[in-house]
Protein backbone atom coordinates (compact mmCIF):
# COMPACT_ATOMS: atom_id res chain seq x y z
CA UNK A 1 0.00 0.00 0.00
CA UNK A 2 1.21 3.47 -0.80
CA UNK A 3 0.86 4.90 2.69
CA UNK A 4 3.17 7.87 2.70
CA UNK A 5 4.05 10.27 -0.05
CA UNK A 6 7.05 12.55 -0.07
CA UNK A 7 7.28 14.67 3.06
CA UNK A 8 9.54 17.39 4.39
CA UNK A 9 10.58 20.88 3.39
CA UNK A 10 13.96 22.11 2.22
CA UNK A 11 15.57 24.13 4.95
CA UNK A 12 15.95 27.73 3.94
CA UNK A 13 18.24 30.29 5.45
CA UNK A 14 20.46 33.10 4.37
CA UNK A 15 22.21 30.90 1.85
CA UNK A 16 21.77 31.97 -1.71
CA UNK A 17 24.15 29.53 -3.34
CA UNK A 18 24.91 25.85 -3.23
CA UNK A 19 28.28 26.38 -1.59
CA UNK A 20 26.67 27.95 1.47
CA UNK A 21 24.93 24.71 2.57
CA UNK A 22 26.37 22.92 5.56
CA UNK A 23 25.29 19.35 6.28
CA UNK A 24 25.66 17.31 9.41
CA UNK A 25 27.28 13.85 9.56
CA UNK A 26 30.32 15.11 7.73
CA UNK A 27 28.61 16.11 4.47
CA UNK A 28 30.25 19.11 2.87
CA UNK A 29 29.27 18.58 -0.74
CA UNK A 30 26.06 18.74 -2.71
CA UNK A 31 26.87 16.35 -5.51
CA UNK A 32 24.73 13.26 -4.84
CA UNK A 33 26.66 9.97 -4.91
CA UNK A 34 26.05 7.61 -7.81
CA UNK A 35 24.14 4.35 -7.42
CA UNK A 36 26.84 2.10 -8.85
CA UNK A 37 25.61 -1.01 -10.66
CA UNK A 38 22.06 -0.15 -9.49
CA UNK A 39 22.85 -1.84 -6.18
CA UNK A 40 20.59 0.47 -4.16
CA UNK A 41 17.76 -0.02 -6.63
CA UNK A 42 18.00 -3.82 -6.58
CA UNK A 43 18.18 -3.91 -2.79
CA UNK A 44 14.96 -1.88 -2.57
CA UNK A 45 13.31 -4.27 -5.03
CA UNK A 46 14.23 -7.07 -2.67
CA UNK A 47 12.94 -4.98 0.25
CA UNK A 48 9.55 -4.79 -1.46
CA UNK A 49 9.62 -8.57 -1.70
CA UNK A 50 10.61 -8.84 1.96
CA UNK A 51 7.62 -7.20 3.63
CA UNK A 52 4.99 -9.11 1.61
CA UNK A 53 6.84 -12.43 1.64
CA UNK A 54 5.67 -13.60 5.14
CA UNK A 55 1.96 -13.25 4.30
CA UNK A 56 2.41 -14.94 0.93
CA UNK A 57 4.31 -17.77 2.63
CA UNK A 58 1.23 -18.63 4.67
CA UNK A 59 -1.20 -18.31 1.77
CA UNK A 60 0.86 -20.14 -0.89
CA UNK A 61 1.40 -23.11 1.48
CA UNK A 62 -2.33 -23.76 1.11
CA UNK A 63 -1.81 -27.44 0.24
CA UNK A 64 -0.05 -28.13 3.56
CA UNK A 65 -2.55 -26.25 5.72
CA UNK A 66 -5.55 -27.85 3.99
CA UNK A 67 -4.05 -31.29 4.66
CA UNK A 68 -3.38 -30.37 8.29
CA UNK A 69 -6.84 -28.90 8.89
CA UNK A 70 -9.30 -30.71 6.60
CA UNK A 71 -12.87 -29.47 6.40
CA UNK A 72 -11.81 -26.03 7.68
CA UNK A 73 -11.71 -22.49 6.26
CA UNK A 74 -8.04 -21.98 7.13
CA UNK A 75 -7.19 -19.97 3.99
CA UNK A 76 -10.25 -17.70 4.39
CA UNK A 77 -9.42 -17.14 8.05
CA UNK A 78 -5.78 -16.28 7.36
CA UNK A 79 -6.75 -13.75 4.69
CA UNK A 80 -9.34 -12.01 6.86
CA UNK A 81 -7.09 -11.92 9.95
CA UNK A 82 -4.26 -10.37 7.94
CA UNK A 83 -6.45 -7.67 6.39
CA UNK A 84 -8.16 -6.66 9.65
CA UNK A 85 -4.87 -6.57 11.53
CA UNK A 86 -3.23 -4.59 8.72
CA UNK A 87 -5.94 -1.93 9.05
CA UNK A 88 -5.18 -1.43 12.74
CA UNK A 89 -1.46 -1.52 12.00
CA UNK A 90 -1.87 1.44 9.63
CA UNK A 91 -3.49 3.40 12.44
CA UNK A 92 -0.71 2.36 14.82
CA UNK A 93 1.93 3.46 12.35
CA UNK A 94 0.40 6.93 12.18
CA UNK A 95 1.01 7.18 15.92
CA UNK A 96 4.47 5.61 15.86
CA UNK A 97 5.63 7.83 13.01
CA UNK A 98 6.43 10.63 15.46
CA UNK A 99 7.58 8.49 18.38
CA UNK A 100 9.87 5.88 16.80
CA UNK A 101 12.58 6.43 14.23
CA UNK A 102 12.22 5.22 10.67
CA UNK A 103 14.93 2.59 11.03
CA UNK A 104 13.38 1.31 14.28
CA UNK A 105 10.02 0.73 12.63
CA UNK A 106 11.57 -1.02 9.62
CA UNK A 107 13.75 -3.18 11.86
CA UNK A 108 10.69 -4.04 13.96
CA UNK A 109 8.96 -5.43 10.87
CA UNK A 110 11.94 -7.57 9.90
CA UNK A 111 12.45 -8.96 13.42
CA UNK A 112 8.75 -9.83 13.81
CA UNK A 113 8.63 -11.55 10.40
CA UNK A 114 11.87 -13.48 10.96
CA UNK A 115 11.00 -14.92 14.37
CA UNK A 116 7.36 -15.63 13.50
CA UNK A 117 8.26 -17.62 10.39
CA UNK A 118 11.05 -19.36 12.29
CA UNK A 119 8.61 -20.32 15.07
CA UNK A 120 6.08 -21.73 12.60
CA UNK A 121 8.78 -23.68 10.73
CA UNK A 122 10.27 -25.27 13.85
CA UNK A 123 7.43 -25.64 16.36
CA UNK A 124 4.50 -26.14 13.98
CA UNK A 125 5.98 -28.01 11.03
CA UNK A 126 9.18 -29.69 12.26
CA UNK A 127 8.49 -30.61 15.91
CA UNK A 128 4.65 -30.56 15.72
CA UNK A 129 4.44 -29.88 19.45
CA UNK A 130 0.84 -28.59 19.40
CA UNK A 131 -2.42 -30.38 18.88
CA UNK A 132 -4.61 -29.75 15.86
CA UNK A 133 -6.95 -27.24 17.53
CA UNK A 134 -4.18 -25.35 19.30
CA UNK A 135 -2.05 -25.34 16.16
CA UNK A 136 -4.90 -23.83 14.15
CA UNK A 137 -5.24 -20.95 16.61
CA UNK A 138 -1.49 -20.40 16.83
CA UNK A 139 -1.21 -20.13 13.04
CA UNK A 140 -3.88 -17.43 12.96
CA UNK A 141 -2.08 -15.57 15.75
CA UNK A 142 1.15 -15.87 13.75
CA UNK A 143 -0.57 -14.34 10.70
CA UNK A 144 -1.87 -11.46 12.86
CA UNK A 145 1.61 -10.79 14.28
CA UNK A 146 3.12 -10.86 10.79
CA UNK A 147 0.42 -8.45 9.57
CA UNK A 148 1.27 -5.98 12.34
CA UNK A 149 5.01 -6.03 11.69
CA UNK A 150 4.85 -6.08 7.91
CA UNK A 151 2.28 -3.28 7.61
CA UNK A 152 4.24 -0.96 9.89
CA UNK A 153 7.34 -1.87 7.89
CA UNK A 154 5.60 -1.34 4.56
CA UNK A 155 4.30 2.10 5.49
CA UNK A 156 7.72 3.07 6.85
CA UNK A 157 9.47 1.92 3.69
CA UNK A 158 7.33 4.25 1.59
CA UNK A 159 8.26 7.09 3.90
CA UNK A 160 11.89 6.01 3.59
CA UNK A 161 11.90 5.87 -0.22
CA UNK A 162 9.92 9.11 -0.51
CA UNK A 163 13.09 10.88 0.63
CA UNK A 164 15.00 9.28 -2.26
CA UNK A 165 14.47 9.95 -5.97
CA UNK A 166 11.13 8.65 -7.24
CA UNK A 167 12.83 5.83 -9.11
CA UNK A 168 13.47 4.08 -5.81
CA UNK A 169 9.85 4.22 -4.71
CA UNK A 170 9.03 2.42 -7.94
CA UNK A 171 11.66 -0.18 -7.02
CA UNK A 172 9.79 -1.02 -3.81
CA UNK A 173 6.50 -1.25 -5.72
CA UNK A 174 8.12 -3.60 -8.24
CA UNK A 175 9.31 -5.78 -5.36
CA UNK A 176 5.79 -5.91 -3.96
CA UNK A 177 4.50 -7.07 -7.32
CA UNK A 178 7.10 -9.81 -7.55
CA UNK A 179 6.71 -11.10 -3.99
CA UNK A 180 3.79 -13.41 -4.71
CA UNK A 181 5.42 -14.73 -7.86
CA UNK A 182 8.72 -15.53 -6.11
CA UNK A 183 6.98 -17.26 -3.21
CA UNK A 184 4.90 -19.30 -5.68
CA UNK A 185 8.06 -20.33 -7.52
CA UNK A 186 9.61 -21.32 -4.20
CA UNK A 187 6.60 -23.51 -3.37
CA UNK A 188 6.58 -25.21 -6.77
CA UNK A 189 10.31 -26.00 -6.62
CA UNK A 190 10.14 -27.40 -3.09
CA UNK A 191 7.21 -29.64 -4.02
CA UNK A 192 9.04 -30.86 -7.11
CA UNK A 193 12.22 -31.65 -5.22
CA UNK A 194 10.57 -33.63 -2.42
CA UNK A 195 7.31 -35.60 -2.31
CA UNK A 196 7.04 -35.60 1.49
CA UNK A 197 4.65 -32.72 2.12
CA UNK A 198 5.87 -32.02 5.65
CA UNK A 199 9.52 -31.98 4.56
CA UNK A 200 9.00 -29.77 1.50
CA UNK A 201 6.89 -27.32 3.54
CA UNK A 202 9.66 -27.12 6.12
CA UNK A 203 12.17 -26.29 3.35
CA UNK A 204 9.71 -23.78 1.89
CA UNK A 205 9.41 -21.86 5.16
CA UNK A 206 13.17 -22.17 5.70
CA UNK A 207 13.80 -20.40 2.39
CA UNK A 208 11.34 -17.66 3.40
CA UNK A 209 13.16 -17.18 6.72
CA UNK A 210 16.51 -16.85 4.93
CA UNK A 211 15.09 -14.32 2.46
CA UNK A 212 13.78 -12.15 5.31
CA UNK A 213 17.22 -12.31 6.96
CA UNK A 214 18.86 -11.35 3.66
CA UNK A 215 16.52 -8.36 3.22
CA UNK A 216 17.29 -7.18 6.75
CA UNK A 217 21.06 -7.38 6.22
CA UNK A 218 20.80 -5.53 2.90
CA UNK A 219 18.71 -2.79 4.51
CA UNK A 220 21.30 -2.24 7.24
CA UNK A 221 24.06 -2.04 4.64
CA UNK A 222 22.18 0.20 2.20
CA UNK A 223 21.00 2.76 4.74
CA UNK A 224 24.64 3.46 5.68
CA UNK A 225 25.75 4.17 2.11
CA UNK A 226 26.67 7.71 1.09
CA UNK A 227 23.90 7.67 -1.52
CA UNK A 228 21.11 7.09 1.00
CA UNK A 229 22.64 9.24 3.73
CA UNK A 230 22.91 12.18 1.35
CA UNK A 231 19.16 12.28 0.70
CA UNK A 232 18.15 11.38 4.25
CA UNK A 233 20.31 14.16 5.65
CA UNK A 234 18.92 16.65 3.18
CA UNK A 235 15.36 15.84 4.25
CA UNK A 236 16.19 15.59 7.95
CA UNK A 237 17.59 19.12 7.98
CA UNK A 238 14.57 20.46 6.14
CA UNK A 239 11.98 19.81 8.85
CA UNK A 240 11.66 23.49 9.72
CA UNK A 241 11.49 26.72 7.77
CA UNK A 242 13.60 29.33 9.54
CA UNK A 243 12.77 32.95 8.86
CA UNK A 244 15.26 35.61 9.86
CA UNK A 245 13.81 38.88 11.24
CA UNK A 246 15.55 40.87 8.52
CA UNK A 247 13.98 38.79 5.73
CA UNK A 248 10.36 39.72 6.23
CA UNK A 249 10.16 42.20 3.38
CA UNK A 250 9.27 39.52 0.88
CA UNK A 251 6.44 38.35 3.13
CA UNK A 252 4.60 41.68 3.24
CA UNK A 253 1.59 42.41 1.15
CA UNK A 254 2.39 45.75 -0.54
CA UNK A 255 -1.23 46.84 -0.26
CA UNK A 256 -1.10 46.57 3.53
CA UNK A 257 2.32 48.07 4.07
CA UNK A 258 2.39 51.46 5.71
CA UNK A 259 5.53 53.43 5.41
CA UNK A 260 7.30 53.65 8.73
CA UNK A 261 5.07 51.04 10.37
CA UNK A 262 6.76 48.19 12.20
CA UNK A 263 3.78 45.89 12.79
CA UNK A 264 3.81 42.27 11.66
CA UNK A 265 2.20 41.47 8.36
CA UNK A 266 1.05 38.19 6.87
CA UNK A 267 1.25 37.50 3.18
CA UNK A 268 1.89 34.47 1.01
CA UNK A 269 5.22 32.66 0.99
CA UNK A 270 6.18 31.11 -2.33
CA UNK A 271 8.65 28.22 -2.14
CA UNK A 272 10.42 27.03 -5.25
CA UNK A 273 10.67 23.23 -5.02
CA UNK A 274 14.14 22.06 -5.83
CA UNK A 275 15.87 18.75 -5.74
CA UNK A 276 19.45 18.17 -4.68
CA UNK A 277 20.24 17.59 -8.34
CA UNK A 278 19.23 21.16 -9.11
CA UNK A 279 21.35 22.43 -6.29
CA UNK A 280 24.30 20.44 -7.48
CA UNK A 281 23.96 21.91 -10.94
CA UNK A 282 24.57 25.42 -9.66
CA UNK A 283 21.03 26.60 -8.97
CA UNK A 284 20.16 27.78 -5.50
CA UNK A 285 17.26 27.62 -3.12
CA UNK A 286 15.56 30.97 -3.30
CA UNK A 287 13.86 32.58 -0.34
CA UNK A 288 12.72 35.51 -2.45
CA UNK A 289 9.03 36.09 -3.03
CA UNK A 290 8.60 36.42 -6.81
CA UNK A 291 5.00 37.54 -6.43
CA UNK A 292 6.05 40.79 -4.83
CA UNK A 293 9.46 41.31 -6.34
CA UNK A 294 9.66 42.79 -9.83
CA UNK A 295 12.80 40.83 -10.62
CA UNK A 296 11.32 37.50 -9.64
CA UNK A 297 9.69 34.95 -11.84
CA UNK A 298 6.46 33.19 -11.10
CA UNK A 299 7.15 29.95 -9.26
CA UNK A 300 5.61 26.63 -10.07
CA UNK A 301 5.59 25.30 -6.56
CA UNK A 302 2.82 25.22 -3.97
CA UNK A 303 1.75 28.18 -1.84
CA UNK A 304 2.08 28.18 1.93
CA UNK A 305 0.40 30.64 4.27
CA UNK A 306 2.93 32.43 6.40
CA UNK A 307 0.60 32.13 9.38
CA UNK A 308 1.35 28.40 9.33
CA UNK A 309 5.01 29.17 10.06
CA UNK A 310 6.06 30.52 13.44
CA UNK A 311 7.78 33.87 12.88
CA UNK A 312 9.60 35.59 15.71
CA UNK A 313 10.31 39.26 14.98
CA UNK A 314 11.99 42.04 16.89
CA UNK A 315 10.51 45.52 16.77
CA UNK A 316 11.76 48.85 18.07
CA UNK A 317 8.31 49.80 19.31
CA UNK A 318 7.56 46.63 21.17
CA UNK A 319 6.89 42.96 20.64
CA UNK A 320 3.71 41.28 19.59
CA UNK A 321 2.55 37.78 18.94
CA UNK A 322 -0.07 36.13 16.84
CA UNK A 323 -1.63 33.31 18.83
CA UNK A 324 -4.83 31.33 18.77
CA UNK A 325 -6.52 29.56 21.63
CA UNK A 326 -6.22 25.78 21.68
CA UNK A 327 -9.94 25.18 21.18
CA UNK A 328 -10.16 27.58 18.26
CA UNK A 329 -7.08 26.13 16.65
CA UNK A 330 -8.35 22.52 17.10
CA UNK A 331 -11.77 23.29 15.64
CA UNK A 332 -10.23 25.18 12.74
CA UNK A 333 -7.92 22.24 12.04
CA UNK A 334 -10.81 19.75 12.12
CA UNK A 335 -12.97 21.90 9.88
CA UNK A 336 -10.12 22.46 7.47
CA UNK A 337 -9.38 18.72 7.36
CA UNK A 338 -13.01 17.80 6.66
CA UNK A 339 -13.33 20.40 3.94
CA UNK A 340 -10.08 19.27 2.35
CA UNK A 341 -11.14 15.61 2.39
CA UNK A 342 -14.50 16.46 0.88
CA UNK A 343 -12.87 18.42 -1.91
CA UNK A 344 -10.39 15.63 -2.61
CA UNK A 345 -13.10 12.96 -2.55
CA UNK A 346 -15.21 14.96 -5.02
CA UNK A 347 -12.28 15.04 -7.44
CA UNK A 348 -11.13 11.44 -7.15
CA UNK A 349 -14.26 9.47 -6.22
CA UNK A 350 -14.10 7.61 -9.56
CA UNK A 351 -10.64 6.33 -8.66
CA UNK A 352 -11.71 5.52 -5.10
CA UNK A 353 -14.62 3.42 -6.36
CA UNK A 354 -12.48 1.77 -9.05
CA UNK A 355 -9.77 0.56 -6.66
CA UNK A 356 -12.36 -0.55 -4.08
CA UNK A 357 -14.18 -2.62 -6.73
CA UNK A 358 -10.92 -4.03 -8.03
CA UNK A 359 -9.80 -5.44 -4.69
CA UNK A 360 -13.32 -6.42 -3.67
CA UNK A 361 -13.61 -8.77 -6.65
CA UNK A 362 -10.09 -10.10 -6.12
CA UNK A 363 -10.57 -10.91 -2.42
CA UNK A 364 -13.89 -12.60 -3.14
CA UNK A 365 -11.99 -15.23 -5.12
CA UNK A 366 -8.33 -15.13 -4.09
CA UNK A 367 -7.07 -16.94 -2.14
CA UNK A 368 -10.24 -18.50 -0.69
CA UNK A 369 -12.35 -19.81 -3.59
CA UNK A 370 -9.28 -20.68 -5.68
CA UNK A 371 -8.07 -22.94 -2.88
CA UNK A 372 -11.39 -24.85 -2.99
CA UNK A 373 -11.15 -25.85 -6.66
CA UNK A 374 -10.44 -29.59 -6.78
CA UNK A 375 -8.50 -31.44 -9.46
CA UNK A 376 -8.23 -35.23 -9.37
CA UNK A 377 -5.49 -34.94 -11.98
CA UNK A 378 -3.20 -32.52 -10.10
CA UNK A 379 -4.34 -33.27 -6.53
CA UNK A 380 -2.90 -30.86 -3.96
CA UNK A 381 -0.92 -29.17 -6.73
CA UNK A 382 -4.08 -27.50 -8.05
CA UNK A 383 -4.34 -24.57 -5.58
CA UNK A 384 -0.58 -24.01 -5.83
CA UNK A 385 -0.77 -23.83 -9.63
CA UNK A 386 -3.76 -21.48 -9.57
CA UNK A 387 -2.10 -19.10 -7.11
CA UNK A 388 1.15 -19.14 -9.03
CA UNK A 389 -0.76 -18.25 -12.19
CA UNK A 390 -2.58 -15.43 -10.40
CA UNK A 391 0.64 -13.92 -9.02
CA UNK A 392 2.46 -14.15 -12.35
CA UNK A 393 -0.45 -12.48 -14.14
CA UNK A 394 -0.72 -9.83 -11.41
CA UNK A 395 2.93 -8.95 -11.93
CA UNK A 396 2.34 -8.69 -15.67
CA UNK A 397 -0.71 -6.48 -15.08
CA UNK A 398 1.32 -4.04 -12.99
CA UNK A 399 3.94 -3.89 -15.71
CA UNK A 400 1.21 -3.07 -18.23
CA UNK A 401 -0.14 -0.39 -15.85
CA UNK A 402 3.20 1.44 -16.05
CA UNK A 403 2.79 1.90 -19.82
CA UNK A 404 1.88 5.56 -20.50
CA UNK A 405 -1.83 5.63 -21.29
CA UNK A 406 -4.42 8.07 -20.03
CA UNK A 407 -7.34 6.02 -18.75
CA UNK A 408 -10.54 8.00 -18.47
CA UNK A 409 -12.50 7.79 -15.24
CA UNK A 410 -15.45 6.09 -16.92
CA UNK A 411 -13.15 3.52 -18.53
CA UNK A 412 -11.69 2.57 -15.17
CA UNK A 413 -15.11 2.26 -13.54
CA UNK A 414 -16.51 0.12 -16.36
CA UNK A 415 -13.45 -2.11 -16.46
CA UNK A 416 -13.44 -2.57 -12.68
CA UNK A 417 -17.16 -3.42 -12.74
CA UNK A 418 -16.83 -5.96 -15.57
CA UNK A 419 -14.35 -7.95 -13.47
CA UNK A 420 -17.32 -9.03 -11.34
CA UNK A 421 -18.14 -11.55 -14.11
CA UNK A 422 -15.18 -13.60 -12.86
CA UNK A 423 -16.93 -14.25 -9.53
CA UNK A 424 -19.65 -16.63 -10.83
CA UNK A 425 -17.26 -18.18 -13.35
CA UNK A 426 -14.72 -19.26 -10.73
CA UNK A 427 -17.46 -20.27 -8.29
CA UNK A 428 -18.92 -22.58 -10.95
CA UNK A 429 -15.48 -24.19 -11.22
CA UNK A 430 -15.83 -25.32 -7.60
CA UNK A 431 -19.55 -26.03 -7.19
CA UNK A 432 -21.12 -28.46 -6.68
CA UNK A 433 -18.24 -30.13 -4.92
CA UNK A 434 -17.10 -33.30 -6.60
CA UNK A 435 -18.76 -32.54 -9.95
CA UNK A 436 -18.51 -28.78 -10.69
CA UNK A 437 -20.55 -27.13 -13.42
CA UNK A 438 -17.33 -26.07 -15.19
CA UNK A 439 -15.09 -29.13 -14.83
CA UNK A 440 -11.44 -29.62 -15.67
CA UNK A 441 -8.28 -27.68 -14.98
CA UNK A 442 -8.03 -25.41 -18.03
CA UNK A 443 -10.93 -23.09 -17.32
CA UNK A 444 -10.04 -22.41 -13.66
CA UNK A 445 -6.46 -21.61 -14.68
CA UNK A 446 -7.68 -19.28 -17.44
CA UNK A 447 -10.02 -17.43 -15.06
CA UNK A 448 -7.25 -17.17 -12.45
CA UNK A 449 -4.90 -15.64 -15.02
CA UNK A 450 -7.56 -13.11 -16.04
CA UNK A 451 -8.22 -12.27 -12.39
CA UNK A 452 -4.53 -11.61 -11.76
CA UNK A 453 -3.92 -9.63 -14.94
CA UNK A 454 -6.90 -7.33 -14.40
CA UNK A 455 -6.07 -6.97 -10.69
CA UNK A 456 -2.58 -5.75 -11.47
CA UNK A 457 -3.95 -3.27 -14.01
CA UNK A 458 -7.03 -1.86 -12.28
CA UNK A 459 -5.37 -2.01 -8.86
CA UNK A 460 -2.47 0.18 -9.98
CA UNK A 461 -3.83 2.73 -12.46
CA UNK A 462 -6.20 4.52 -10.00
CA UNK A 463 -3.41 4.82 -7.44
CA UNK A 464 -1.12 6.28 -10.09
CA UNK A 465 -3.56 8.73 -11.66
CA UNK A 466 -5.52 9.98 -8.62
CA UNK A 467 -2.77 12.23 -7.17
CA UNK A 468 -2.45 14.05 -10.48
CA UNK A 469 -6.10 15.14 -10.26
CA UNK A 470 -5.57 17.30 -7.18
CA UNK A 471 -3.30 20.14 -6.21
CA UNK A 472 0.16 19.35 -4.87
CA UNK A 473 -0.65 20.19 -1.26
CA UNK A 474 -3.46 17.61 -1.29
CA UNK A 475 -1.53 14.72 -2.80
CA UNK A 476 -0.57 13.10 0.49
CA UNK A 477 -4.20 13.35 1.60
CA UNK A 478 -5.24 11.77 -1.69
CA UNK A 479 -2.91 8.86 -1.05
CA UNK A 480 -4.49 8.31 2.37
CA UNK A 481 -8.02 8.43 0.97
CA UNK A 482 -7.12 5.99 -1.81
CA UNK A 483 -5.59 3.67 0.78
CA UNK A 484 -8.82 3.81 2.77
CA UNK A 485 -10.80 2.80 -0.34
CA UNK A 486 -8.30 0.03 -0.95
CA UNK A 487 -8.82 -1.34 2.58
CA UNK A 488 -12.60 -1.14 2.25
CA UNK A 489 -12.42 -3.29 -0.89
CA UNK A 490 -10.11 -5.81 0.79
CA UNK A 491 -12.28 -6.20 3.87
CA UNK A 492 -15.56 -6.39 1.95
CA UNK A 493 -14.19 -9.00 -0.45
CA UNK A 494 -12.84 -11.14 2.40
CA UNK A 495 -16.24 -11.18 4.12
CA UNK A 496 -18.15 -12.04 0.92
CA UNK A 497 -15.69 -14.89 0.31
CA UNK A 498 -17.16 -16.64 3.39
CA UNK A 499 -20.64 -16.37 1.84
CA UNK A 500 -19.40 -17.87 -1.43
CA UNK A 501 -17.71 -20.70 0.47
CA UNK A 502 -20.96 -21.47 2.26
CA UNK A 503 -22.69 -21.67 -1.13
CA UNK A 504 -20.27 -24.41 -2.15
CA UNK A 505 -21.55 -26.64 0.62
CA UNK A 506 -19.56 -28.76 3.08
CA UNK A 507 -16.20 -30.00 1.79
CA UNK A 508 -15.88 -33.62 0.69
CA UNK A 509 -13.66 -35.99 2.62
CA UNK A 510 -12.34 -37.72 -0.50
CA UNK A 511 -13.59 -35.78 -3.55
CA UNK A 512 -11.61 -37.85 -6.04
CA UNK A 513 -12.86 -41.27 -4.83
CA UNK A 514 -15.02 -43.01 -7.44
CA UNK A 515 -18.70 -42.55 -6.51
CA UNK A 516 -20.94 -45.66 -6.09
CA UNK A 517 -22.52 -46.86 -9.33
CA UNK A 518 -26.22 -47.55 -9.32
CA UNK A 519 -27.44 -49.90 -12.09
CA UNK A 520 -29.60 -53.02 -12.71
CA UNK A 521 -27.42 -55.93 -13.90
CA UNK A 522 -28.44 -58.74 -16.20
CA UNK A 523 -30.48 -61.36 -14.26
CA UNK A 524 -28.39 -64.22 -15.69
CA UNK A 525 -25.18 -62.48 -14.66
CA UNK A 526 -26.64 -61.82 -11.22
CA UNK A 527 -27.64 -65.49 -10.83
CA UNK A 528 -24.24 -66.68 -11.96
CA UNK A 529 -22.51 -64.38 -9.49
CA UNK A 530 -24.68 -65.64 -6.67
CA UNK A 531 -24.42 -69.37 -7.41
CA UNK A 532 -20.80 -69.60 -8.49
CA UNK A 533 -19.27 -69.63 -4.98
CA UNK A 534 -21.71 -72.23 -3.71
CA UNK A 535 -21.38 -74.43 -6.80
CA UNK A 536 -17.64 -74.37 -6.34
CA UNK A 537 -17.98 -75.39 -2.69
CA UNK A 538 -20.35 -78.24 -3.61
CA UNK A 539 -18.05 -79.52 -6.31
CA UNK A 540 -15.07 -79.40 -4.00
CA UNK A 541 -17.00 -81.32 -1.32
CA UNK A 542 -18.09 -83.99 -3.80
CA UNK A 543 -14.52 -84.52 -4.98
CA UNK A 544 -13.32 -84.83 -1.40
CA UNK A 545 -15.99 -87.41 -0.54
CA UNK A 546 -15.22 -89.43 -3.63
CA UNK A 547 -11.54 -89.46 -2.79
CA UNK A 548 -12.25 -90.67 0.71
CA UNK A 549 -14.58 -93.39 -0.49
CA UNK A 550 -12.07 -94.75 -2.98
CA UNK A 551 -9.02 -94.66 -0.71
CA UNK A 552 -10.38 -95.81 2.66
CA UNK A 553 -12.18 -99.19 2.95
CA UNK A 554 -12.90 -98.50 6.59
CA UNK A 555 -14.73 -95.36 5.70
CA UNK A 556 -16.63 -97.20 2.99
CA UNK A 557 -17.81 -99.76 5.56
CA UNK A 558 -18.92 -96.99 7.92
CA UNK A 559 -20.82 -95.31 5.15
CA UNK A 560 -22.89 -98.45 4.70
CA UNK A 561 -24.73 -97.37 7.80
CA UNK A 562 -28.04 -95.76 6.58
CA UNK A 563 -27.83 -93.02 9.17
CA UNK A 564 -24.39 -91.90 7.98
CA UNK A 565 -25.48 -91.88 4.35
CA UNK A 566 -28.53 -89.87 5.23
CA UNK A 567 -26.45 -87.27 7.06
CA UNK A 568 -23.95 -86.99 4.19
CA UNK A 569 -26.70 -86.60 1.63
CA UNK A 570 -28.35 -83.89 3.71
CA UNK A 571 -25.05 -82.00 4.03
CA UNK A 572 -24.47 -82.06 0.28
CA UNK A 573 -28.00 -80.83 -0.34
CA UNK A 574 -27.56 -77.90 2.07
CA UNK A 575 -24.29 -76.82 0.40
CA UNK A 576 -25.72 -76.85 -3.09
CA UNK A 577 -28.96 -75.05 -2.20
CA UNK A 578 -27.70 -72.44 0.29
CA UNK A 579 -28.49 -68.77 -0.59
Amino acid sequence: MDENLSRGYIQLGKARGANDFRFTNGFSHLSPPVDKFNGIYLSLVLAGVGFLLPYNSFIIAVDYFQAQYPNSTIVFDMSLVYIVMAFFAVLANNILVETLSLNTRITFGYVVSFFTLLFVATCEIWWEIFGSGTSYTINLIAVAVVALGCTVQQSSFYGYTSMLPSRYTQAVMAGESGAGFLVSANRILTKMVMDDQRANTLIFFGVSVMMVALCFCLHQMVRRTDFVQFYLTLCRESRRITLEPTEDAGLMDPLDQVEGASKSQYGVLKLQPQSPMDAASGQHFSFANPVYEPSGTNPVGPSYKVEDVVVRMRSTTGSGSYRRTNSTRAWAAIKKGLVARWEVARNVWHYMLSIALAYFVTLCLYPGIESEIVSCKFGNWMPVILMAGFNAADLMGKVVASVPYEWSRSQLLVFASLRAVLIPLLVLCATPRGSPVIPGEGYPLLFSLLLGLTNGLVGSVPMIQAPSRVSEEHRELTGNIMTLSYNVGLTGGSLVAYVLDAMLGPPLVAPCRAPPRYFTPNPRTMLANLTTPYTTVAATTAVTVATVLTTSPTTLTSLANPTTLSNLTLALYNVTTMH
